[in-house]
């Protein structure tokens, strides 16, 4: 609502009344129907994601240029491996930006999760991630640790 009275600049009595009805119906509603519950990440996450996501973008463009020149290299062949990779983030979500992350880098596809390890497609071995998860897993779990409250999502203290 506050959003919509900051874009619209229409300050009338009527419309901001109708505003906070409807603002309160809505809630109203999702704690009726139970709608409302703990799956839900901290605001300070958008936050944190300014220091994972640049040095995920180079290692996105290093990893765009290996396979490129892998592909246009005669000389160089593809040795597709899939390795085993731990994950040793705590919550489903550092798991989860672990997987995506490693699927987004080209070259590697996170083809199956298991708990704490993952099996990853990889053009070459040289390629693939080491089976400690190495420097992507590092910082995941540096950037779940500092970007979830203590029991992580969907628990007690996990409000926004």
């Amino acid at each position: 609502m506050t959003f919509w009275l900051a874009l619209s600049g229409h300050y009338t009595l009527l419309l901001v009344a109708l505003g906070a009805l409807s603002s309160a119906l809505v809630v109203w509603r999702n704690l009726r129907m139970d709608a409302i519950d703990g799956d839900r990440l901290p605001l300070v996450l958008a936050v944190r994601v300014a220091g994972y996501l640049p040095w995920l973008l180079k290692e996105v463009f290093v990893a765009n240029v290996r396979v490129a020149r892998l592909i246009l290299a005669p000389t160089l062949s593809l040795h597709p491996v899939v390795v085993g990779v731990r994950a040793s983030q705590t919550t489903d979500f550092g798991r989860f930006v672990h997987a995506n992350s490693i699927t987004l880098t080209p070259g590697t596809v996170t083809v199956s999760t298991s708990g704490e390890s993952f099996r990853v497609h990889a053009l070459s071995r040289a390629d693939s991630p080491p089976p400690d998860g190495g420097a992507m897993d590092r910082r995941v779990t540096r950037f779940e640790a500092r970007s979830l409250p203590p029991g992580g999502v969907g628990q007690a203290g996990g409000l926004d």
